[in-house]
């Protein structure tokens, strides 16, 4: 497969340019402290959830596995604090429903240091040792998808990966967890790019950071100079344009290398393998110990958080404590703010702060209500045929006949006819439409239908 030279760092076609508000970016990720209990929901990812390997009444130590699978799509959870396991049952989750969940209550006076995994040398270990690996640390997507890290890095006998493109982008505003990532932590991404290049049989590796970021890109180069020469290949760190959404994917590959991956494929029909930075630098620092994950860095900011910044925050950490501590308290009444999870444009409003922190929530965002009301005061007007959602759809579509036929409930010719499938709710389309259309929202109940419909 031809090696696609680059580097272009040309903007990709539309998109849009959202403030980024970053409030963030220049504080230190600090370490949340251990709350008394935590709750391990069994699906934190795409895939099949795990089985619970433990018993109510049970001692567990942090980075214990407690729960396991045989599902190739799908891996183990760790305990993320040491204590016992108080119940097994079901609990809150962020989507709605209530779903199966270990809870675990910590010991008062543990140390909460991790004390589970083996280490091991990773110097002469091959490609199916570090997926075995991988998969035993239970990784997953730690950009928002939350899909299994082992997954995305097994290339096909038939495929063949020359390029790991590692995104640095962090396009969402208010979003600094993969900036502070990438500055304080860039020994540790170079450690796991090389596992994912080892694993993948790529022969370089890409860093792409949007050029708001220049002192990120800095921190790695300066890392890959302190590694020298690498047997896996080079490594290479590059600014690219600041747009919205640069952090997907085939956005990406498009102002690294100016082509584009075609409607229904991924990367790996290219020779390319993306994954984000903060996967990449969490495998760098859990597999030489041998542990699992039990912890990652979470966004909280907003105008309703009084202590903004990037925190360490334990999994499972309920979202309730993780407000109280960065100064927005948990007892103020909901109807008198809004909490996201995750960014602005993608992220997911929540009704219950009843809710854990878990393995793909890279941010929570605190909204007081009067920051919202101009927003929420708005009306929604017919679609006044005007363009602007077709002019700044990055995929190409047309959001507006598509919000048309969800309207009519035309749901099957929304997808073979106008490329459903190839929308990825970046919600672009809604953000500029001046009748306020709740486009994206609307193709996500047509995407669920159209599942269900697949299933039945």
């Amino acid at each position: 497969m031809k090696l696609l030279s680059y580097f272009r760092g040309e903007a990709f076609q539309r998109g849009v340019h959202p403030p980024s508000c970053k409030l963030t970016a220049d504080r230190a990720i600090r370490r949340l402290p251990f709350p008394p209990k935590v709750t391990v929901p069994l699906s934190q990812h795409i895939g099949k959830p795990p089985r619970v390997i433990v018993r109510v009444g049970q001692e567990v130590v942090r980075g214990q596995p407690v729960a396991r699978t045989e599902d190739w799509l799908s891996v183990p959870h760790h305990a993320p604090v040491t204590g016992v396991v108080e119940s097994i049952d079901l609990r809150p989750t962020a989507r709605g429903p209530w779903a199966p969940a270990i809870v675990i209550r910590a010991h008062p006076g543990a140390t909460q240091e991790d004390l589970w995994g083996q280490p091991r040398d990773m110097a002469g270990v091959g490609g199916a040792e570090i997926l075995q690996a991988v998969w035993d640390a239970g990784m997953v997507g730690l950009g928002g998808a939350a899909f299994p890290t082992h997954a995305k890095l097994s290339v096909p006998k038939q495929a063949k990966v020359h390029t790991l493109v590692v995104n640095g982008c962090e396009c969402e505003p208010y979003l600094t967890c993969d900036h502070r990532v990438m500055v304080e932590e860039a020994d540790y991404l170079i450690q796991g790019i090389r596992y994912a290049m080892r694993a993948t049989g790529a022969v370089r590796a890409i860093v792409g950071i949007e050029d708001n970021k220049p002192d990120a890109r800095a921190a790695i180069r300066d890392a890959v100079g302190r590694a020298g020469k690498l047997p896996e290949g080079e490594i290479f760190a590059e600014l690219v344009p600041t747009k919205y959404p640069q952090g997907s994917e085939k956005m990406l590959i498009m102002a690294l290398f100016g082509v584009e991956v075609p409607s229904g494929a991924l990367p790996l029909s290219m020779g390319m393998v993306v994954n984000n930075v903060g996967t990449l630098a969490a495998l760098g620092r859990l597999l030489p110990a041998g542990r699992g994950l039990t912890e990652r860095v979470v966004t909280v900011t907003g105008s309703g958080v009084a202590r903004p910044g990037d925190y360490r925050v334990a999994l499972g950490t309920p979202l309730r404590f993780v407000l109280d501590y960065a100064g927005a308290p948990a007892a103020d009444a909901m109807d008198a703010r809004q909490v996201i999870l995750g960014g602005p444009m993608m992220g997911q409003a929540i009704a219950s702060l009843d809710v854990p922190i878990t393995k793909g929530v890279s941010g929570v965002l605190v909204f007081r209500r009067e920051d919202m009301a101009e927003r929420e005061s708005r009306q929604t007007y017919p679609c006044i045929k005007c363009g602007e959602c077709v002019e700044s759809c990055p995929m190409g579509l047309n959001p507006s006949a598509l919000g048309m036929l969800a309207a009519k409930r035309e749901y099957e010719l929304m997808g073979e006819d106008y490329h459903l499938g190839d929308c990825f709710e970046c919600g672009c389309c809604t953000y500029v439409c001046p009748s306020n259309i709740p486009l994206v929202q609307q193709f996500r109940v047509a995407k669920q239908i159209l599942r269900e419909q697949a299933v039945a």
